[in-house]
């Protein structure tokens, strides 16, 4: 029989560039952080779940833990840098990364059968190339590439100035009507990486 209590202290904690918060895929456990511990046979990572907005939590036994983001994960350099956190009680944790590119002064609207947005994409790491810029839509505040009933690309697919418009058919705008709530964020994926980078979620509806 196991004769340890269980774990009480909370580790918190946000995914940030520049000091601010990074949006990613929050559906399906797409991004994943991993914590370790030395000192104890068994050498597995605990798996610790990010959510769209870029924060984590876990619970854990005191002690020292080394947190790196999973490998070949997320809409960031693969650096996979150690970031050592000290866990006693309720602890928080900044963890910095390097995305290849951020999305700054999103803006989405929607006025009758009129869909637009804005956006501007700043290219962090030089050597990286767009796959996709899109605005997407959905039922919920959980929305992404792979959760929405409606996506719309950039006019631009170019780092700089992004713009999204669509004068929605009949057949959309009933679907948007359907919906109890609309829901809408801006998506930047890199070629090559396994995940978007995002903007906050806009309510429309």
């Amino acid at each position: 029989m196991d004769n340890y209590d269980p774990p009480k202290s909370q580790l918190s904690g946000q995914i940030v560039y520049n000091d601010q918060p990074v949006h990613v895929k929050g559906t399906y456990g797409a991004i994943q952080l991993q914590l370790y511990q030395d000192g104890y046979a068994l050498k597995n990572p605990i798996s610790v779940f990010v959510d769209q907005n870029g924060k984590f939590e876990a619970t854990l036994f005191d002690g020292t833990y080394k947190l790196v983001t999973r490998d070949k994960n997320g809409p960031w350099v693969n650096s996979r840098d150690t970031t050592i956190v000290n866990v006693k009680g309720n602890s928080f944790v900044e963890l910095e990364v390097t995305p290849y590119f951020t999305i700054s002064n999103p803006t989405v609207s929607l006025n009758g059968a009129q869909l637009t947005g804005s956006c501007t994409v700043d290219k962090i790491v030089s050597t990286a190339n767009l796959d996709f810029i899109k605005l997407f839509i959905n039922g919920t505040s959980f929305v992404d590439e792979n959760i929405n009933v409606l996506s719309v690309s950039s006019n631009a697919l170019a780092v700089g100035n992004n713009t999204f418009s669509l004068t929605l058919n009949a057949d959309q705008q009933a679907k948007l009507n359907s919906l109890k709530g609309v829901y809408a964020r801006i998506g930047v994926k890199t070629q090559g990486a396994d995940q978007a980078i995002y903007s906050e979620v806009f309510q429309l509806k």
